[in-house]
């Protein structure tokens, strides 16, 4: 979502990082629930059953994108952006007038939301439309929105109104918990972009701002452009896994699927060879971040980053990484050998993703506004003889991502600057991964997964097995995330850095991933998640530990246990990120966990289950 960029106070609340969107979605087609065989639990129906009469097109241009008349036409983005920037003025002109109290919050919220409706669907839009017109009209509208909240962001007498709120005692009494923290983090993201500093330092401020937008722009790109080298510098026998232009082989990528031993050494010293531009670019990227965090009154970017989250500090985060690294030691180890002996490369990372359209929100009527949702699937097309069949990696992927709806969909937070995934980073995936316990439960799957001729329930102990398999070199895995997390967090960390951005590469890949580094190879170079997450890279690691606590001490006896569920709703999904994030876990767990808990929690994921292994035997 545009707003999830959060370029100062106006910006909405981030989702775990730029790939994760927001919200709720009413996309489904009219369907009539006659015919559908009572076999089935009501979620095998509902995604089983065939649509009656017209399907609902997303796209439609009947009614117009999402129902907005508007966006029937390309055009209809210039009118619809045009009237958003109209009510924002607007809005504007009335938080600047009245007194401060309660009402200044609403009408932040509302001036957030009228920027937020136009750019979160126009920032889907740009990449899901079928029709080049309308994605380049959703582009032009991301960035004239960008630039409109940029400009808010510097408007001192917006930034006054609330801070006059905040800084009357009985005002601020007089609040209610959610409205005072939502106000809280309206002056968070204002001051994080300097706008408390004094004209020069603010100018300041905004010029580093612009910069780091455009260094990020910059970096992200250069992290899939493709490296060169001579023909003849290759054997040619392999010259055919890659392109071939002239006299040049082009990598694009690590092919970490190529069966040949030698393309993937190729591929992997090439792609990664460093390049002069890009680390330049991301040396400035750094320096630049760390120049605004100071600024504005942080002692690294990471200190800035981080406040507000689970973790709150640097500290707190690498003594997270540190004690799961000492933890994973040994296990990691084992992995490694197995890796080696059997020469296995992981699978990249399935891309499907979750977009807010809209925010929830209660409105000044009393009615609630209903957040929207897509889930972006990218599934198999049915052929003459097969429907679509989802495999269990897909199956999986689906429930994540809707355990990101429902967050949304389950949440009823008074503003849509905190609805749904809009909190902390380290908290927006728990009900994401959270889903995924349930998605490799048999008790679960048995609900809805069966043969789409026969209707055979899938067997126990094959879902059993399947769950058994993903833990075969997870502890390497999860070895490497605290690889790059720590990598982050040195990066955001103290500056100027100790020595090169390569040289700390292999110092702390060796201290916390064991295996070596390559020579003259650059991978930070190509890891485009510094720009997304920055200081935030462990939050997966932190989000897993959290959903496996909840997952152990309150689902996995029962995942069907109405009142657990009760529980997780009311203490978790219903806040959004209206509520520090630790009370909802503490609320969600009956405890507050300390960093040992949450090692511990992830390490024991790696475990195996000796129940797979009885039934195999028998």
């Amino acid at each position: 979502m545009l707003c999830a960029r959060r370029v100062g106070g106006l910006g909405t609340r981030a989702a775990a990082a730029w790939p994760e969107r927001a919200g709720l979605g009413r996309l489904g087609a009219r369907i009539r629930a006659r015919g559908v065989s009572t076999s089935w639990s009501p979620v095998g129906a509902a995604f089983n059953v065939k649509p009656q009469g017209r399907r609902l097109d997303l796209f439609g241009e009947r009614r117009g994108l999402f129902g907005v008349p508007e966006l029937s036409a390309p055009e209809g983005f210039q009118i619809a952006q045009e009237n958003a920037l109209r009510k924002a003025d607007s809005l504007v002109a009335r938080v600047c007038s009245l007194p401060p109290g309660p009402r200044t919050v609403l009408l932040f919220d509302e001036l957030s939301d009228s920027l937020c409706r136009v750019a979160d669907l126009a920032d889907f839009v740009k990449i899901a439309h079928p029709e080049p017109a309308f994605r380049e009209a959703a582009e032009e509208a991301c960035r004239s929105i960008g630039t409109a909240v940029e400009k808010l962001n510097t408007n001192v007498e917006l930034y006054q109104s609330l801070q006059k709120l905040l800084a009357d005692p009985k005002l601020v009494d007089s609040l209610d918990p959610e409205t005072r923290r939502v106000a809280e983090l309206f002056m968070f993201d204002f001051e994080i972009s300097g706008i408390h500093l004094d004209k020069e330092k603010r100018r300041r401020a905004v010029d580093l701002n612009v910069r780091i937008l455009d260094l990020s722009s910059t970096f992200i790109m250069g992290t899939h452009f493709p490296n060169k080298i001579e023909k003849h510098l290759l054997p040619e026998h392999i010259h055919q896994n890659f392109v071939v232009t002239g006299n040049h082989v082009v990598v694009d990528g690590l092919h970490a699927e190529a069966p040949d031993d030698l393309v993937r050494e190729a591929a992997y010293k090439i792609f990664l060879y460093p390049n002069a531009g890009q680390l330049h670019c991301l040396e400035e990227l750094l320096s630049n971040r760390d120049l605004l965090a100071k600024l504005v009154g942080y002692s690294s970017y990471a200190h800035r980053a981080l406040q507000g989250t689970i973790a709150k500090n640097p500290e707190t985060v690498m003594q997270f990484l540190e004690k799961l690294s000492d933890k994973l030691s040994e296990r990691t180890l084992k992995d490694f050998e197995m890796i080696q002996g059997m020469k296995m490369k992981l699978n990249p990372q399935n891309s499907d993703c979750h977009f807010t359209i809209r925010g929830g929100r209660l409105k000044e009527d009393g009615d609630y506004q209903l957040p929207v949702v897509v889930l972006m699937l990218n599934l198999p097309h049915p052929s003459r003889n097969l429907p679509t069949l989802l495999t269990p990696g897909m199956m999986e992927n689906l429930f994540h991502e809707m355990g990101h709806a429902m967050h949304s969909m389950l949440g009823r937070t008074r503003y849509q600057h905190v609805t749904g995934t809009r909190c902390p980073t380290d908290f927006a995936e728990v009900p994401s991964i959270l889903m995924e316990y349930f998605a490799n439960d048999y008790r679960v799957v048995n609900q809805f997964a069966r043969h789409y001729q026969t209707g055979q329930s899938l067997p126990k102990n094959m879902v059993s097995r399947l769950c058994e398999s993903k833990k075969v070199c997870a502890a390497a895995e999860m070895q490497l995330q605290v690889f790059y997390a720590a990598l982050d967090q040195i990066y955001h960390g103290k500056h100027p850095l100790r020595a090169s951005t390569t040289d700390i590469l292999r110092e702390t890949q060796e201290r916390f991933y064991g295996l070596p580094y390559v020579p003259n190879t650059a991978w930070q170079l190509r890891f485009s998640h510094l720009v997304g997450y920055g200081a935030k890279y462990y939050s997966y690691l932190m989000s897993r530990a959290v959903a496996s606590m909840v997952w152990k001490e309150c689902f996995q006896r029962d995942p069907f246990n109405r009142a657990a569920g009760e529980r997780y709703r009311r203490e978790m999904l219903a806040h959004g990120g209206g509520k520090e994030p630790m009370l909802m876990v503490q609320g969600m767990l009956q405890k507050r966990p300390s960093i040992d808990d949450f090692v511990s929690a992830l390490v024991s994921d790696l475990d195996p289950d000796f129940e797979t292994f009885l039934m195999d035997s028998e």
